[in-house]
């Protein structure tokens, strides 16, 4: 591969990736650049959901490296929630990224292609835009329907003036899109459903999922060991959950299924619980008072654990609200982690036709109709003979092979290059 080729990918919200070294496109670059490729990944200079800030030094952007991708730090305002000042810090993101753009274009060349990544649309709408003025095709890719999943949320009504505007504003990236990526697998559907199927042709409409970054994972779970009493406890059948705890995530339908779990299961089953949300303790004042022993909240640990805490459960647990979003699939991060796991799942949520579960076999992922009917799969699993177990964990490894980053990477891969042309 000749080494001049350049790959800009715009996230806002990638600035974490630098300091994790890992993550979607981080993940996508170090990739792409051990195949040869120069890569720049351009982000907000604010970190989501922190005070802390990338300092640019009195300028509008500041790069720096990672695992040979370079960073591109666009001073953006400090924001806190989802109010006005956030909305602030995405339209100055937007505005930025035209001088910006121009600037390290002139010093180190055009790219060759852009890819450009919501969640917001402003960043897709700007590398259509420069992408033009550049000559250059841009691959825009959606990981988040705006609007549809804020009105889904309530934030927006269906026949609101904002939702009509980005409506329309979506459809105009849908249309002059070089290529897209949808991180859902049901974005053709979703096509369809919005009648826009009729304006863009689907062979320029592809999906790559999110997934898990085999060797990272494999070199935490080894190295990052984590001490827990109940973890090295082989007397029981541990469920693990991990992620936060709040309403949206159902945790409480654990803590029911720990009180049937207890009264049914002729093995004795502990559900283990890490992480930390708004009814975290709720939770846990509920499970005292019924008087559980079989369920405990570990409370939030450093992400680079959860492979090795993982490895030590023997089923892992996704509980969550239904969306009828979830008609184009899921992408959940927690979802590939599990699979690297080589463990089973049970998914108490209703992930309809886009069955990534059912679809491996490593378990069972549907709406219970109650918790009873979720315990009772819980126990199921915990009954099954040594060579039925042993079949799901081998699964789960083979699902999380198929969505290894390295794999992932040369699905990006042949798109960005269909989208250049067959000479590139």
């Amino acid at each position: 591969m000749n080494n001049s080729k350049t790959i800009w990918i715009w996230n806002h919200y990638a600035t974490n990736m630098f300091f994790e070294k890992g993550g979607r496109h981080h993940w996508f670059g170090r990739h792409l650049v051990k195949k040869g490729y120069n890569v720049k990944i351009f982000c907000a200079s604010t970190i989501h959901n922190s005070e802390e800030e990338v300092d640019t030094k009195g300028r509008t952007y500041f790069t720096d490296f990672s695992d040979g991708i370079e960073y591109v730090f666009i001073k953006t305002p400090k924001y806190t929630g989802n109010g006005k000042a956030r909305i602030k810090n995405m339209y100055a993101f937007y505005k930025e990224l035209f001088p910006v753009s121009k600037e390290i274009a002139a010093k180190d060349g055009d790219p060759d292609v852009i890819l450009a990544s919501s969640v917001h649309p402003l960043t897709l709408i700007a590398g259509i835009k420069i992408a033009k003025k550049m000559g250059i095709p841009c691959v825009c890719e959606v990981r988040d329907l705006w609007p549809e999943s804020l009105i889904e949320v309530g934030i927006l009504g269906r026949d609101s003036l904002p939702a009509k505007v980005l409506c329309k504003g979506e459809a105009w990236i849908y249309k002059r899109a070089d290529k897209l990526i949808f991180t859902m697998p049901g974005g053709e559907d979703y096509l369809k459903e919005r009648g826009l199927d009729k304006k863009i042709d689907l062979k320029n409409v592809y999906n790559i999922n999110n997934g898990i970054d085999l060797i990272d994972y494999r070199r935490e779970e080894a190295e990052d060991t984590f001490e827990d009493d109940d973890l090295n406890d082989d007397s029981f059948f541990k469920v693990m959950y991990t992620g936060s705890i709040r309403r949206a995530n159902c945790v409480g339908d654990l803590v029911d299924a720990a009180v049937i779990c207890d009264q049914k299961s002729d093995k004795k089953i502990k559900f283990v619980i890490y992480g930390d949300g708004d009814q975290r303790a709720e939770l846990e004042e509920k499970a005292e008072q019924l008087g559980l022993d079989n369920i405990v909240f570990k409370g939030r640990v450093e992400k680079r654990y959860i492979p090795f805490i993982l490895s030590k459960g023997d089923l892992n647990v996704v509980t969550g609200e239904d969306s009828n979003l979830g008609r184009y699939g899921v992408s959940w991060n927690k979802l590939f982690e599990y699979m690297a796991s080589g463990k089973p799942i049970v998914a108490n949520y209703n992930i309809q036709r886009y069955n990534f579960v059912d679809e491996y076999g490593f378990g069972e992922a549907r709406r219970y109709k109650d918790n009873g009917q979720f315990a009772e799969a819980i126990i199921r699993m915990s009954e099954l003979d040594r060579a039925q177990y042993d079949d799901l964990c081998a699964n789960a490894k083979t699902a999380a092979q198929d969505f290894d980053y390295e794999n992932l990477t040369d699905r990006l891969e042949a798109v960005l290059k269909e989208a250049v042309g067959v000479s590139w």
